[in-house]
């Protein structure tokens, strides 16, 4: 079993029988004696700062399970103080004139209760705040010793003299892990139990190799074979997991391998700790390969999109794999030096060199993402995107790192500049990996919904799945960057107090049971109109409008009802968000009273339901058909195909018009006009011919032919029908046009228009003026002079504009 194992499975008892011992020790009062030695304890360790980081980790998890324990009975003993303070606030305030000498002496006695209960809640937390304020000042010592660490200069890697122990040091390290198997081989038992250990080895070493030699062509073989096909959302999934098998099937096989070497028993402590990290080794390298063979893809359908040359990409598939490479080898050099001591100046040398090659793969990587940020979305425009310039900035972070990790190695800085250097290598591997995997749900979802994979940066689904993974994302960032596992633990346990407002705590425990509970509520609400719509209200005599109306009540009622109940599953107290409410009515009354007003027009639209969907309705000059009717607005069509939006305010308060309100039963009135002398009765019978042999026009009432009078120009007439469906009164209106200039042109029955006459005065000097304007033109060519017709005209005399008119009306 490999050290990795074992160690997790160390941990898991030791959290098990903490757990058990703080949970004997919660059920009677904790032993503060005790507490106190560990107080003293903890209190020399922080003030002497002499004691190891793995014995200060170890008094930081004592002092988390006294936290607990003193928390565990603060509660406890919280419950008797809730009562008796429960009970002497129902005997109420003491009255002005006394109380009798019952009530008196039982409010003395549940006072004297409450004092004795209070004490030992006091007690425990006063020490669990001590225990807290241990804690952080133990985490305060971890992250300055840290700091030190990382800001200490060491030898100068780059003087000639560090470099005479870094041999020796790595020699040793290697003839010891050597002579240690060979000493295990020299025992008669370890051979004896080698042997009967064959089939086992050999069975690990078989399936090792097979793993570590194989399995990238099968994967790459399966992978080729899959997008040959048409892509579906279980063929993209399946093609993602035959990628990634470049990387579990390899490491699977070194996996086997170091198995193969625990069951020979051969490796000592020394093996026993390079073994045990070989696994991680591999994965670091594989990761930052397939991640490199992913972003750098040359494959025809990329997860990702990359606006480089076949060239640039190879170069970048280059620099990912031996990105990787260094990582691994900074992670098994960093287990050697740590497990044999090497000196300061190998360290130096060893751990200069790694971060330089980091940093040179880190610099290509970053430059070809900078190359490429200049063409994201728009490479003809000369102007980069948000999109192109969150990358530029990324790639010009990652050049600044590389740089400052190299400068600061050269002064000798080693530490932190391989902290510098490999913290934004790996930052970089896990946005890389977020966004293949984003790419990869991207692609999932436009399969499933059937869009294109042009259309597929459009949907909501992708970006809501991407940002959950960057949140679960964090904490690894957060321990790639330096913080410890206990700095989580210790974030989440202060998250997981949750937020106090008044007497009401809100936990993240409180906010999940809350959105679960109205999502619940929320659903079942939308199957409920559903089923009302589709089932139930078309089997009833309810028109459209009343079943629209029903059925957006329903889903106000259900929405409401879903949010109360997730209140009080979430154990919110109704009575401080009551107060909030209360507290927000008077900006309700100021700042809000418009929408307030428009939803309680909205409520009044949906029950009294003077309007509903598909009426036709004129409100403010506005005319066509309500589209939808929701809390704060109508949406109304209008004829030419725009949608208005009318606050329903408006249309309780104000004057509308509804054309088609219960019936579309309407009228329609087509006037014309016929030339005086024409026979009126004539007229009148064609017109009431025209209307009645119209298919919209009803019978009953029969439409009607209106003499209106004599006009300036015309004799008036209308045609006053009603329609059966008024919504297609212009196009009947326009057909009876139609109908009567035809009808009116074979009767030879005129239809006027208006004429004018137009008397001048004096027109006799519209002659004068023309005969002086040719004596100009003439006498202006007779002298070679170019004169403009503007000036000719500036020399006449200006022509009289009064006139009279006179109408000639027929």
């Amino acid at each position: 079993m490999s050290k990795f194992l074992r160690y997790i499975l160390v941990s898991t008892m030791l959290a098990l029988m903490t757990a058990g011992s703080i949970y004997a020790q919660a059920q009677d009062t904790p032993d503060y004696e005790a507490w106190s030695v560990v107080t003293a304890r903890a209190e020399e360790a922080i003030e002497n700062n002499r004691a190891s980081e793995a014995a200060m980790a170890t008094l930081r998890e004592q002092l988390v399970g006294w936290r607990e324990i003193f928390s565990f009975e603060s509660s406890r003993q919280r419950v008797p103080v809730t009562t008796l303070e429960a009970q002497l606030k129902g005997l109420g305030p003491v009255p002005s004139d006394g109380e009798i000498s019952e009530i008196a002496d039982q409010r003395a006695e549940l006072k004297a209760l409450l004092a004795a209960a209070r004490a030992p809640t006091r007690k425990a937390d006063l020490a669990r705040i001590e225990s807290e304020e241990l804690i952080r000042s133990v985490d305060s010592l971890l992250r300055s010793r840290q700091a030190n660490l990382l800001l200490t200069p060491g030898p100068v890697p780059v003087n000639p003299s560090t470099w005479k122990q870094v041999a020796p040091d790595i020699v040793k390290t290697v003839r010891l892990t050597a002579l240690e198997f060979v000493t295990s081989w020299a025992l008669k038992r370890q051979r004896v139990e080698l042997f009967a250990s064959l089939p086992q080895i050999l069975f690990f070493l078989l399936l090792g190799l097979v793993l570590v030699t194989r399995g990238i062509s099968w994967t790459k073989r399966g992978l080729a074979r899959v997008l040959r096909a048409e892509m579906s959302a279980g063929l993209w999934t399946l093609a993602f997991l035959l990628s990634f098998g470049q990387v579990v099937l390899p490491m699977l096989g070194v996996l086997s391998l170091t198995n193969a070497v625990y069951a020979s028993g051969l490796p000592g402590f020394r093996g026993d700790v390079i073994l045990a990290v070989f696994p991680w080794l591999t994965f670091e390298l594989l990761l930052a390969r397939w991640l490199g063979e992913r972003v750098f893809s040359q494959n025809e359908r990329p997860l990702l999109t990359v606006f480089l040359t076949d060239k640039e990409k190879k170069a970048g598939r280059l620099s990912s794999f031996f990105l990787g490479a260094s990582i691994a080898a900074n992670s098994l050099f960093g287990v050697m030096a740590r497990y044999d001591n090497w000196e300061p100046e190998t360290q130096a040398v060893v751990f200069f060199i790694l971060t330089v090659i980091a940093a040179l793969m880190l610099t290509q990587i970053a430059l070809l993402v900078g190359k490429h940020s200049d063409q994201v979305d728009d490479p003809a425009n000369g102007v980069r995107s948000p999109r192109g310039q969150t990358i530029f900035v990324a790639s010009r972070v990652m050049l600044s790192a590389a740089g400052a990790g190299f400068l600061l190695a050269l002064v000798g800085l080693t530490q932190g500049a391989a902290y510098l250097v490999f913290a934004t290598a790996k930052t970089s591997m896990i946005i890389a990996f977020l966004l293949v995997t984003q790419g990869l749900i991207k692609k999932i979802f436009a399969a499933l919904v059937g869009n294109d994979e042009e259309d597929e940066n459009r949907l909501l689904a992708p970006v809501l799945v991407g940002f959950l993974l960057i949140v679960l994302s964090l904490p690894i960032l957060a321990l790639i960057w330096g913080a410890r596992v206990s700095d989580l633990t210790e974030f989440w346990a202060r998250l997981a107090e949750g937020l106090r407002i008044g007497e009401t705590v809100i936990s993240p425990k409180d906010v999940i049971i809350f959105f679960l509970v109205f999502l619940i509520g929320y659903g079942l609400t939308r199957l409920a109109q559903g089923t009302m719509r589709n089932t139930i209200l078309p089997k009833t005599q309810i028109d459209l409008g009343g079943q629209t109306a029903i059925v957006s009540g329903l889903g106000y009622v259900g929405i409401f009802l879903a949010a109360l109940v997730a209140i009080n599953t979430a154990g919110i107290d109704l009575g401080n968000i009551a107060i909030l409410a209360g507290a927000l009515s008077v900006g309700i009354g100021f700042g809000l009273q418009t929408i307030v007003s428009n939803f309680v027009s909205g409520i009044i639209l949906l029950i009294e339901r003077p309007v509903s969907e598909g009426d036709w309705i004129e409100v403010g000059g506005q005319m066509g058909y309500v589209r939808d009717i929701s809390v704060r607005s109508t949406r109304i069509e209008t004829f030419d195909r725009t949608d208005v939006i009318v606050p329903n305010s408006d249309l309780i308060s104000g004057t509308v018009t509804n054309y088609t309100r219960g019936n579309t039963v309407g009228r329609v009135v087509v006037p014309v006009g016929v030339a005086y002398g024409t026979d009126t009765r004539r007229v009148e019978n064609i017109l009431r011919e025209i209307a009645n042999a119209h298919p919209m026009v009803l019978a009953a009432p029969a439409p009607n032919v209106v003499f209106q009078g004599f006009g300036a120009d015309s004799l008036d007439f209308e045609i006053r029908a009603i329609l059966r469906d008024v919504n297609w009164v212009l196009s009947v209106k326009s057909e009876i046009n139609h109908e009567i200039a035809r009808r009116f042109n074979e009767e030879s029955i005129e239809i006027p228009f208006a004429q004018r006459d137009v008397w001048l005065r004096n027109p006799e000097t519209l002659t004068r003026d023309a005969e002086r304007r040719e004596v100009a033109v003439d006498a202006a060519g007779r002298d070679g002079i170019g004169l403009k017709s503007s000036q000719i005209n500036a020399d006449l005399p200006k022509k009289s504009e009064d006139r009279e008119g006179k109408g000639d009306e027929r």
